[in-house]
């Protein structure tokens, strides 16, 4: 389900058992090959994470346990989401200003991102961002 410009859900396959339920990623089901994962966890709820764009480098972001929001910017026009299914990724394309908040108590952010890390990649200004659109 696409929400802004190329940004969409992805869910990810899921296997129901009474006793835990299983979602599993893999390349063929994402729109890029993943190079890196990373996660974040112990998020205070009144801090924010994010606050950048990439310039190449894609991300899916998703809500292993409890919830936090995702504000997407592309420049002209903001929107915010809400990620609380493991199960499912919000997959962040190129060019788009990502902030996340409202961090319920046990939050984890799991991040597969389309490349390594690179300082490079990051526009880290808002001014900066707002002058590349």
């Amino acid at each position: 389900m696409k929400i802004f410009n190329d940004i969409q859900y992805i869910n990810f396959p899921t296997i129901e058992d009474t006793r835990g339920n299983l979602a599993f990623i893999q390349n063929d089901i994402l729109p890029f090959e993943f190079k890196r994962i990373y996660y974040l966890f112990d998020v205070p709820s009144t801090a924010f994470r994010g606050g950048h764009s990439h310039i190449d480098q894609q991300e899916i972001l998703i809500a292993l346990s409890g919830s936090f929001e995702v504000v997407l910017d592309d420049g002209h026009e903001k929107r915010t989401v809400l990620l609380n299914k493991p199960n499912v990724g919000l997959h962040i394309t190129t060019g788009i200003w990502r902030e996340l908040q409202n961090f319920s108590s046990g939050a984890v952010c799991l991040v597969v991102a389309s490349d390594v890390f690179d300082e490079a990649d990051y526009i880290r200004d808002y001014a900066d961002f707002l002058k590349l659109k």
